[in-house]
């Protein structure tokens, strides 16, 4: 497996593997040698596989081309480990390269072809995948989460190789929140492991430069230089390009912080010039803007511009949401050297809406909003000034609060204390030695009383180290749990947006008929009121006032249906909104029949050819019962958008059935009748419980797929048209509200879900 790097941050390291990196020319001729000679295959593309490992530190385009090729062969074979392998090489690569949706994709042709098994290396590697995916796009909860995942299961493998890098890409994560002490915390377990494998100056190197950076963070730049100067020199001796790079483009970071402008521009030029040998438009980006911001402050604005016009171009081409902002702040730092305030605003703007969903908290962030705060001063614009600059305190209070500055010097002093322990205790251990050997010669005469002593010692510590294994389970156990409780909500978040689209559509399509009686009664009085006008110039009272009454008509007409547009959207947003998350007595009828509508009309509004038929049987006598009502309508919402979507392949597909055999339909053909596409929701009273459920007679589902449909990120739909996580939240949901969801399908006639929830 491989050792890469990506800008996150403000030029943060992340890799992915802990294999040394070093000499990276000449191990390509080599390892083209080896595939050369490769005998089979397979052979071939596990050699191909350490070669695309040294090639993502030498040149992107080149890894992604030959990781491509190499994938058609293994998937053509079945080579299952170098399918594996190879996805996650693309997956990686393509983030790095901003091709954030070629990198999706990837992950979901990895999820589709991964063997079952959450503990097995396979899992680890594609948490490992989707955890760097979203530490790319700044979304550092969700990097953090998926490789939280990764390191739980290579520490229950014993995979200690990877432990390291999964350390130091989660610290990477609560650096760039800002978490110090977390960081540290992370970062000295990478490094204390590295330091104890004794052959991984390579992984050394990638957890001393974001040392350095979180060191820079705290204020201890003189920490700070040192370590960036000794990961510079480790990375020279071990011809490590990216560490180099990242190393000098973090001292940018940290001379412009002390005002050292000269050694700022300097650093970051070192930086470009290694980005663009590396063939990394995000950190040549990055670069260019910090030797922008230099200049200005060396009074070079014009230079200054030119740079940040270079940097804004490739950024914009590497879509990483950080470096895009960095690329646009500089400009407009830029700018406002030459008091162009209004000029610089626009660059403002788009930097902030590059990173509008990102989980960033840095001094960075909180210096560009002073910036723009300042913007706005000078152009008259005081409230919006003041409330930047508001944003710019609360986040430099939070970033700079003691608390947070004092955990992480203390994490500092305990980690160096420790290390020095250790050497005086290694120190202590080779003297014990010495005078071990001496007892051992003067006690040669009692060697079966020692032999006793050592089996009774061995029992005991043996017993003791099994007394730790059952600790150390036990809190994994609770760990892990409190990470599943957390993935759960992350899960629905984003299930809720997914359907937020579909509601709005239905809402739009619920107004659009009063609306419509609006417009016309309008267009109505207009008239009448020329009319009136003109009978008044004629003197006809008796045409005035029927004129008159008309007109009180209309305008009863549209105040009713104004109120019943209002009453509508009230509806609608109650239930479109963000869950409270208390239950409530809820009627599941109205709840049903609402969502129903709902779905068809948004199905309706996004496709105009979309046509089935729905019906309601639901019990007349239903008590309402205590649930949470968005949630549940969520899950009715996803059932029927479901049911309707099966409807409408099967429709479809009817066009080439009968082109095949003259009849509408499979289902004319084989029986005799034509194809109505119908879903039916249906309600019914069991006393202690109510039963809800779903039925289509679409396409109905696979035998080999139903004991999938429910796990998360899997999905039948193509590409683009499905997150696969809409029936494992609804599962979830159901769950949480002591209920069951059952499914009862077979391919071809259709699909009922069965939802079963307390009536008490």
């Amino acid at each position: 497996m491989k050792q890469t790097l990506i800008t996150i941050g403000i030029a943060c390291l992340l890799f992915f593997c802990s294999n040394q990196v070093s000499a990276q020319y000449q191990k390509l001729a080599q390892y083209d040698s080896l595939i050369a000679i490769a005998e089979t295959d397979s052979a071939r593309i596990h050699i191909i596989g350490f070669k695309l490992d040294v090639l993502s530190t030498v040149n992107l385009d080149s890894a992604i081309h030959l990781a491509q090729k190499t994938l058609k062969v293994a998937d053509s074979i079945g080579f299952y480990p170098g399918q594996v392998n190879l996805n996650m090489s693309l997956i990686n690569n393509y983030s790095y390269k901003g091709n954030f949706k070629a990198a999706y994709r990837q992950i979901r042709e990895m999820q589709q072809i991964i063997r079952p098994g959450n503990d097995s290396a396979d899992y680890a590697t594609f948490y490992s995948s989707v955890g760097l995916f979203y530490g790319i796009r700044s979304k550092y909860d969700s990097s953090i989460l998926y490789y939280e995942q990764s390191v739980r299961i290579y520490e229950r493998n014993g995979t200690v190789d990877r432990l390291g890098t999964g350390y130091s890409n989660i610290a990477i994560g609560y650096q760039q929140q800002s978490n110090f002490p977390m960081a540290l915390e992370y970062q000295q377990k990478a490094l204390k492991l590295y330091e104890e494998l004794g052959n991984k100056e390579s992984g050394i190197a990638y957890t001393l430069v974001n040392m350095a950076n979180t060191y820079s963070n705290l204020g201890d730049n003189e920490r700070a230089e040192s370590t960036f100067l000794k990961t510079i020199e480790l990375a020279k001796k071990l011809q490590l390009n990216n560490v180099e790079l990242y190393a000098y483009s973090n001292l940018a970071n940290m001379y412009a912080d002390e005002e050292k402008w000269q050694d700022s521009y300097e650093s970051a030029m070192k930086s470009v010039t290694l980005g663009k040998k590396l063939g990394d438009p995000g950190i040549e980006s990055a670069g260019l803007s910090k030797a922008s911001n230099a200049l200005v402050n060396l009074m070079q604005s014009e230079k200054a511009i030119e740079l940040s016009k270079k940097a804004i171009a490739l950024a914009d081409s590497s879509e990483q949401p950080l470096n895009i902002n960095t690329a646009y702040t500089g400009m407009g730092y830029a700018l406002i050297a030459q008091k162009k305030w209004q000029e610089a605003i626009p660059y403002y703007e788009r930097a902030f809406e590059a990173i509008s969903d990102a989980d960033i908290y840095t001094l960075h962030i909180s210096k560009v909003y002073r910036q723009m705060s300042e913007c706005y001063e000078n152009t008259g614009k005081f409230d919006k000034a003041l409330e930047l600059y508001k944003k710019s305190v609360t986040i430099n209070d939070s970033v700079t609060r003691k608390e947070n500055i004092r955990k992480a010097t203390e994490q500092t002093m305990n980690f160096e204390f420790e290390k020095k322990m250790l050497t005086a205790r290694a120190a202590q251990d080779a003297k014990d030695e010495i005078m071990y050997t001496r007892q051992i010669a003067l006690i040669v005469g009692l060697l079966l009383s020692f032999i006793i002593i050592a089996l009774v010692l061995f029992g005991y510590f043996g017993k003791r180290r099994a007394n730790v294994k059952l600790l150390s389970q036990k809190t994994e156990i609770e760990h892990t749990l409190a990470r599943l409780r957390n993935t759960q909500s992350q899960l629905i978040h984003a299930e809720k947006m997914a359907s937020l689209g579909e509601l709005t559509a239905g809402i739009a399509h619920e107004i659009q008929n009063p609306l419509n009686f609006v417009n016309n009664f309008s267009e109505v009085n207009a008239e009448l009121i020329q009319e009136l006008n003109e009978e008044l110039e004629k003197g006809k009272l008796e045409e005035v006032k029927a004129i008159v009454v008309d007109l009180a008509e209309n305008e009863s007409k549209i105040s009713h249906h104004g109120k019943r547009a209002d009453a509508i959207v009230k509806g609608m947003l109650q239930h479109s909104r963000a869950s409270s998350g208390i239950k409530e007595p809820t009627d599941i009828n109205a709840l049903a029949d609402e969502y129903l509508r709902l779905s068809y009309h948004g199905l309706r509004a996004k496709d105009k050819s979309f046509n089935a038929d729905f019906k309601t049987e639901f019990e007349a006598v239903l008590p309402k019962i205590e649930v949470i009502p968005q949630d549940i309508g969520r899950v009715l919402l996803n059932l029927i958008n479901n049911a309707f979507y099966a409807c409408t392949e099967r429709s479809r597909s009817a066009v080439h059935d009968k082109t095949l055999t003259g009849f509408e339909t499979l289902s004319e053909f084989e029986h005799g009748g034509s194809y109505n596409p119908t879903v039916t929701v249906t309600t019914k009273n069991l006393g202690d419980k109510i039963e809800i459920r779903v039925k289509d007679n679409g396409t109905g589902i696979p035998e080999n797929i139903k004991a999938k449909i429910f796990q998360p990120f899997f999905t039948t739909k193509p590409t683009g048209q499905g997150t696969g996580l809409g029936l494992s939240l609804s599962y979830d949901i159901v769950k949480a509200h002591g209920g069951e969801i059952k499914v009862n399908s077979k391919a071809g006639d259709g699909t009922e879900f069965k939802i079963i929830l307390p009536a008490r």
